[in-house]
């Protein structure tokens, strides 16, 4: 199942229905919504009961929100499961481990999804944005399941993933810029720089290809025609000519010897 298109308003955020699959998008959105009303800290960590009624009585009503909130952006079915909550912090420990597993399922999809992301290569005919793309989309799953993944990690593997022809610009990034400190979107960004000259360097190698093969297509052609006419000619006048002299010869001579 995947995530409703129909998003609902939470307090002026538009956050899509969650029906069970890309938890971690949606969490992600979630996250930002309760910190906007600055009720993470419970759904995170649920609340301890205070002996100060005003405390208590606040804790109450902002846990009760962050509860709504949850279960406002989720569909029927995932409602159900989360009906029995009582706190906002229980209501999304729930869905955080009917997605995501328990710790130790957790622990092995990230070591599976991090091979993955170890494994990722750039294909000669890919571009710059779909391949960075592929490589977000692969962190952002790792993410989702609790595992950092820091940036200068991300660059690194782009950098020594890229097609061959990336290859001049791999080492003057390297020697020029301090990795550790170069952001993904930099990064990228002196990538598709790189990227459009590759391609107009292609583009006039190609044509200046075309354009020398169409020239000797041409000329072959050409040659090609030639010997054959010249060679058919020659046998004809080679062969019928010389027949035909020979015999007008021959009978020009025996013509004179039989006037004589």
């Amino acid at each position: 199942m995947a995530a409703s298109s129909s998003p609902v308003s939470l307090s002026q955020a538009y956050v899509p229905v969650f029906s069970g699959a890309e938890y971690g998008r949606w969490s992600l959105r979630m996250k930002t919504v309760f910190r906007s009303q600055e009720v993470w800290d419970l759904v995170e960590k649920g609340w301890v009961e205070s002996k100060d009624e005003a405390v208590e009585k606040e804790n109450k009503k902002r846990d009760a929100k962050a509860l709504s909130l949850i279960q406002q952006a989720v569909d029927g079915a995932n409602l159900d499961r989360i009906s029995e909550a009582k706190t906002a912090h229980e209501a999304w420990e729930i869905l955080r481990k009917q997605c995501q597993g328990t710790t130790k399922v957790r622990s092995v999809r990230i070591q599976a999804l991090h091979q993955d992301f170890e494994t990722l290569q750039m294909e000669d005919s890919e571009s710059i944005q779909a391949y960075v793309s592929r490589v977000v989309a692969a962190v952002s799953q790792i993410r989702a399941l609790g595992h950092k993944l820091g940036e200068p990690e991300v660059v690194s593997k782009v950098l020594r993933s890229l097609a061959p022809k990336f290859d001049f610009v791999v080492v003057a990034i390297k020697e020029s810029k301090e990795i550790s400190k170069l952001s993904l979107d930099d990064l990228t960004g002196t990538l598709l720089a790189h990227e459009v000259k590759v391609n107009r360097a292609t583009a006039r190698v190609s044509e200046k290809a075309m354009v020398i093969k169409g020239d000797s297509s041409s000329t072959c052609s050409s040659k090609g025609g030639s010997p054959g006419n010249s060679w058919s000619d020659a046998r004809g006048r080679g062969r019928g000519g010389a027949r035909w002299r020979g015999r007008g010869q021959g009978g020009r001579g025996r013509n004179t010897e039989h006037r004589s």
